[in-house]
């Protein structure tokens, strides 16, 4: 079955930047581990695309849907088997291009870098090409940044899609409603996917020794980026909704 139309390459963002942030900051909260937060987040998230194109809007309501009726224990253990014990399901970006291999622990510093020019410091004990971090950078510090990140491993942005569709995972709405807001796949793209699907990402017995290399990378600074939780979703995220309020 062809499960791609062949395009030419482009840049252009199918939103305006003030939906894309939107978007990216929906997505990324909805790819964090679920927690007690979790229910208060989604609200949020639910108020905040009332008014975003159908082609993002209906994909995460449904998840919305599904995550509604779901028990939190039975969601949590959905989250780490659907992301935890695939392969196909990882959710670091690098991974789909790299494996554990050398290589990849260079690259996570690369990450780190790009973080650092773009305006704001990473901390967190989170592998930096997580894509929920890399979208949390796209929505509430630079576009620009994350959407080169995103677009350098597009690849396995739609390999993730592909596996949880083919899984019926829940999640797999998520990703629809990201692939939605990039542009479409170039011929390079459609050929690295599909050496994904037949291959996997690349293998190697080494860990993560290349992570961390640059010491002045890790130290301390003002400014820092942290991962996204209900205390510092923004603002256009409706972060007025107390935690805990009855929805």
């Amino acid at each position: 079955m062809n499960i791609f139309r062949r395009v030419a390459k482009s840049n252009r963002s199918r939103l305006p930047e003030d939906q894309l942030r939107v978007v990216w900051q929906a997505v990324s909260l909805l790819l964090e581990y679920p927690h007690d937060d979790s229910a208060e987040q989604r609200a949020m998230i639910r108020a905040s695309i009332t008014d975003l194109p159908a082609t993002v809007r209906d994909p995460l309501n449904a998840f919305l849907d599904h995550a509604q009726q779901v028990p939190l224990q039975d969601l949590q253990a959905d989250f780490v088997e659907t992301f935890d014990h695939t392969r196909r399901g990882c959710l670091y970006l690098t991974y789909f291009a790299y494996g554990d291999t050398r290589r990849r622990g260079v690259v996570l510093v690369q990450f780190k870098q790009a973080y650092r020019k773009g305006g704001a410091e990473f901390e967190s004990d989170e592998l930096p090409d997580h894509i929920a971090v890399v979208l949390e950078f796209g929505a509430t510090v630079d576009v620009q940044t994350s959407w080169k990140l995103l677009g350098d491993y597009r690849a396995g942005v739609e390999m993730l899609r592909i596996a949880l569709q083919d899984k019926g995972s829940a999640w797999a709405n998520v990703l629809i409603a990201l692939c939605a807001t990039l542009p479409p796949l170039g011929d390079d793209e459609v050929q690295a996917v599909a050496l994904l699907i037949e291959q996997g990402p690349p293998q190697e017995d080494v860990g993560m020794d290349g992570y961390g290399m640059d010491p002045a990378l890790d130290a301390p600074s003002p400014g820092a980026f942290t991962p996204p939780t209900i205390a510092n979703a923004p603002e256009f995220l409706g972060n007025e909704i107390p935690v805990g309020a009855p929805r």
